[in-house]
């Protein structure tokens, strides 16, 4: 079965086993239990590159903390950071704070239906406003995530790589006409297609015995698909950064990014001289990135061409700090017993 040869009766038939599945198998999340625009707009935000188990308790939090976009529009950058810390990709948080402005001032704080309107608000890309637009405005647009990719793939034996120009609209073709074989539920459609590839349709060995749309599956070889590019070779970098104190106060610089921007890291250090206080490794994309943090003398003199502040150890808390660098400060506060200060 290739995608031109589908059907409209066979596109209808898996659109509805799907959803049937979906109702009685489907993880109760929080963004599933709205159609508030908002609240799909910002989980879809926080999806992007984190796992759901990770989003739940920040998405619950955020929505706490700002429940509208109006509220969102008026806090102030710091504020939204600090409740993004330790989700990552802080851009996510900076367009979503962005976007919110524009809403409030240009759409009446109400998130446009109109695709093109939708596609060209800040952080918005093709799947952030494919998913929004199926999930919030039930509309047969396709959200080409990892997991729907894999799912359709499977299911047409695409053998050719999905991840150019002619595999994605061939993909999303496809995707499309099966969220349009049941116009009322087209959001429940690309759902149900998610939570298949999270849940049994898995990277690597799927669960086809468990399947509900097994038997319109044409996958050969399922381990196998899709085909994409070969991802990209790991490389370490070393990141070393300064822990520089002062009558209970520590200096931190503003990050000017592409990373962090905007939020409040350790300076950067030139080891030599100093003592290192702290060692770890984490990952960033394709990046294994070592952390060392080496303590220096006492700073007396201004440093041109950066924005640096002393922040007292109760302050930190407050600040929004990239989780490494946080797990940093606290470990290091911890050793010289000021544990309690560390956020």
């Amino acid at each position: 079965m290739s995608s031109n040869s589908v059907s409209t009766s066979e596109e209808i038939a898996l659109a509805g086993l799907l959803t049937r599945w979906y109702a009685t198998h489907a993880r109760d999340l929080p963004w599933r239990r709205t159609r508030d625009p908002y609240a799909i707009l910002v989980s879809e935000f926080m999806l992007q590159q984190t796992t759901v188990q990770v989003v739940v308790p920040y998405f619950e939090r955020w929505m706490s903390e700002f429940p509208s976009f109006a509220v969102l529009a008026r806090a102030r950058e710091e504020h939204v950071l600090r409740f993004w810390e330790g989700l990552g990709y802080y851009s996510r948080a900076q367009n979503l704070h962005r976007l919110a402005k524009l809403v409030v001032k240009e759409h009446q704080g109400k998130l446009p239906r109109d695709l093109t309107l939708l596609a060209g608000l800040p952080g918005v890309g093709p799947y952030t406003c494919g998913a929004v637009a199926s999930f919030a405005f039930n509309l047969p647009e396709p959200a080409m995530d990892a997991n729907i990719t894999r799912v359709l793939a499977r299911l047409i034996n695409y053998t050719e790589r999905c991840d150019t120009v002619v595999g994605r609209r061939h993909l999303e073709e496809f995707s499309r006409r099966l969220a349009g074989a049941l116009p009322k539920r087209a959001g429940k459609v690309n759902a149900a297609l998610m939570e298949l590839g999270a849940l049994l349709c898995r990277a690597g060995e799927p669960t086809c015995v468990a399947c509900p749309v097994r038997a319109y599956c044409r996958a050969v070889n399922p381990v196998g698909l899709p085909l994409k590019r070969p991802r990209a070779v790991t490389e370490k970098v070393t990141d070393s950064r300064a822990w520089i104190v002062q009558e209970q106060r520590v200096l931190l610089e503003r990050s000017k990014g592409p990373r962090w921007r905007g939020l409040w890291v350790l300076p950067p250090s030139v080891p030599s001289g100093a003592t290192r206080v702290y060692h770890s490794n984490y990952q960033v994309t394709k990046y294994r990135v070592v952390l060392e943090v080496w303590q220096h003398p006492e700073f007396t003199g201004e440093i041109p061409g950066a924005v640096r502040r002393w922040v007292s150890f109760e302050e930190l808390s407050r600040m929004p700090i990239p989780a490494p660098y946080r797990r940093a400060i606290r470990v290091i506060l911890s050793a010289e017993g000021k544990e309690k200060t560390g956020g």
